[in-house]
């Protein structure tokens, strides 16, 4: 079944339908909804019209479920009818950002769409972003991009010499394609005025599309007849170019010119060197073959980028898809179950209340409860947006399930009713603990030895209820990597790893500048790497792990060893009757030239380093930041492993000590802050 409908259907273009019957279509409705007019207001006559026509057509039809795909003003009345008529919508290419009035109408057609199949990985996020359903995107790839990837290598010549001429050779030409910003009428007439000039003066052979016809069209008609580009001997002016020969034009073009979005995407199949103009394609994911002039006041500009650009060839990219989305559609399509109930849900993070925006609001400091639970300490902090730690509270840990919960809810209560008084507007809290944790559910899986009776536990839904706040959860490790990537040497790098050195070895991954959790939410134990197959036992059962050598608590037992053995004090060296022997002790002891204690802390730093250089060899990062109490005493023996064992295409990877004073806490709070400003977490 399918409805032809839009802006095809006017007698000045060529009927495109009939291009959808030669796909083997059957063409059950065919309606005329566009106003003529080529303004704002026929614009909006056009949604209305089809408002009024598309209830008979589906009364009729009785679709199962309504493909709608884009961003056009005739599709939102698509989708505004079928979600008003309790038809399924599944939505092609939602999530993505240009920069025109069509962001506001693919973003309303997300909220009317029970199902979306989405084209990159930004679009994905935006969309979770958005609070619509993960388990209902589809990551797939543009569905053009099956045919474009497949198309370069056909005749293609003859469809040159057909729109361009037979004297026109391969790479040899233009194509212009330029629309109306229906935000900025003005500005993009002028815009399409100096892109003429620019061409005219470049003196190529130019194949120019005619406009859309959003409002401002008609306008931008009027400067291509003006400056007669339609008897220009350098020019062809064409309303029409079916799709199989407009993909071969541009695949062998010299260059292409203009605002659309085949510029941006379709066109970095073929390596194509791309001039984008203005700003209707401005928050599109380019290639490198996209040159971006955002503005001109005269036609310099534009005809310096054409020479800088004609003639190249980049790479090919494939940001938008592989050539394999229709496959992943169609088995996502007979995956839906019809059965399940039509009403949509959105996923919200949990909030109890809503606070009312009045003055005393947007005076206040935005801010967020940051809680650490680590094997000795309970920390609450509250924590600017900044970064700035305004006031912390620390406890021992309890070492019962009911006193620790009983505990962090107080210190909870407490720090926000003090957070008012600081004038700290609370947005939700971020805890971070040891174990394993389901950052999904905020339930702590499984916690280490140092933790106890912490599995299974909801830390959600208490906090929540009491505090009437959002609340995230997440493994200490993690947090540390969500703070450097906020506030510390991680800002800004796509792909980073961060270790921490304390009572135990953990870490975080960020990749494509997201925080990896893995598929049971096991991902970065790194502390668990092994790198002996007859070392030391560790606290996970297993033995030979990092932890195992490098972490405190292996570094205390071996402190414990030599002071039981009396081999530990050195001269202007004491430990106190009612003081524990710790890992300190040992380093103290090393520096002061204890032989044993140093030999134990170079086997812990070369167990450290072949670690370091597991995860460069794996992960590939860009940087590797240690953080910890132990971080400063390991720095230089990793490094020392690094040049000695990593393969020479990791060795120039960088590692630094984190300067971040809190990690745990800063990367809790960052779990609250990103969220609620509507970053990605």
């Amino acid at each position: 079944m399918s409805i032809f409908r839009g802006s095809h259907r006017f007698k000045d273009l060529i009927n495109t339908y009939r291009m959808i019957e030669q796909d083997d279509f059957d063409i059950n409705t065919r309606l005329h909804t566009i106003v003529r007019g080529e303004d704002e207001a026929a614009m909006v006559e056009s949604v209305g019209l089809a408002l009024v026509k598309l209830p008979d057509v589906l009364n009729r039809l009785k679709p199962d479920i309504m493909i709608v795909h884009g961003d056009r003003f005739d599709a939102l009345a698509l989708a505004t009818s079928a979600a008003l008529m309790n038809i399924r919508i599944l939505h092609i290419e939602g999530g993505e950002v240009s920069g025109t009035i069509d962001d506001s109408i693919r973003h309303a057609i997300t909220k009317l769409a029970h199902y979306h199949v989405c084209c990159t990985r930004s679009a994905e996020q935006h969309l979770i972003s958005m609070c619509e359903d993960h388990d209902r995107i589809l990551l797939a790839g543009c569905p053009s991009y099956d045919k474009l990837l497949s198309a370069k290598n056909k005749d293609y010549m003859s469809i040159i010499r057909m729109w361009l001429g037979d004297d026109v050779k391969s790479k040899d030409y233009i194509v212009a394609l330029q629309h109306p910003v229906t935000t900025d009428i003005k500005h993009s007439i002028k815009m399409f005025e100096l892109t003429l000039d620019a061409l005219i003066s470049f003196n190529k052979r130019t194949l120019v599309l005619f406009p859309n016809i959003d409002a401002g069209s008609k306008e931008m008609v009027r400067v291509m007849r003006k400056k007669g580009i339609e008897h220009h001997p350098n020019f062809r002016a064409v309303k029409h170019v079916p799709f199989d020969q407009f993909i071969q034009l541009v695949a062998h073009a010299g260059c292409m010119i203009g605002n659309s979005s085949c510029g941006v995407r379709e066109v970095g199949a073929f390596g194509t060197p791309v001039i984008n103009l203005g700003t209707r394609q401005i928050g599109r994911e380019t290639g490198e073959n996209v040159l971006h002039v955002r503005d001109a006041d005269t036609q310099d500009k534009i005809l310096q980028a054409l020479h800088l650009q004609f003639g190249k060839q980049y790479p090919c990219s494939k940001i938008y898809g592989d050539g394999n989305a229709v496959p992943r559609i169609l088995k996502f399509l007979k995956s839906i179950d019809l059965q399940e109930p039509l009403q949509k849900k959105f996923c919200f993070p949990p909030v109890k209340e809503n606070i009312s925006q009045d003055i005393d609001h947007i005076l206040e400091t935005l801010s967020a409860l940051a809680v650490d639970l680590g094997g000795t300490n309970l920390r609450v902090a509250i924590v600017s947006m900044k970064g700035d730690i305004v006031k912390k509270y620390t406890q021992f840990n309890p070492k019962t399930y009911e006193e620790r919960i009983s505990l962090i809810l107080q210190m909870c209560v407490e720090a926000a009713a003090e957070a008012v008084k600081l004038n700290c507007r609370i947005l939700g809290v971020g805890i971070s603990t040891g174990g394993r944790v389901n950052p999904r559910e905020g339930i702590v899986l499984h916690s280490t030895k140092l933790i106890q009776e912490w599995n299974s536990v909801d830390l959600r839904t208490p906090l929540s209820d009491t505090l009437h706040l959002p609340v995230w959860v997440d493994n200490d490790g993690n947090c540390a990597a969500l703070a450097e990537r906020k506030f510390g040497q991680g800002k800004g790098l796509e792909n980073f790893v961060t270790l921490i050195t304390g009572t135990g070895i953990g870490g975080g991954i960020i990749h494509q500048h997201e925080l990896i959790h893995g598929s049971s939410f096991c991902a970065a134990e790194l502390g668990h790497l092994v790198v002996s197959l007859d070392g030391p036992d560790c606290s996970c059962g297993s033995h030979g792990c990092i932890e195992a050598y490098a972490s405190g608590m292996a570094l205390q037992r071996e402190a414990k060893k030599l002071h039981d053995e009396d081999l530990l004090l050195v001269e202007g060296m004491s430990v106190p009757k009612d003081e524990a022997v710790g890992a300190l002790h040992l380093i103290q002891a090393a520096k002061l030239g204890n032989v044993k204690a140093q030999s134990i802390l170079k086997t812990a730093g070369t167990a450290l380093g072949l670690g370091v250089v597991n995860i460069l060899h794996t992960m590939n990062p860009s940087l590797v930041i240690l953080s910890g109490v132990l971080a400063h005493h390991y720095i230089h023996s990793i490094k020392d492993v690094i040049r000695q064992q990593a393969l020479p295409s990791v060795q120039d990877v960088d590692v630094v000590v984190s300067d971040l004073a809190d990690p745990a806490l800063l990367g809790a709070a960052s779990m609250v802050l990103d969220y609620t400003t509507r970053r990605i977490y």
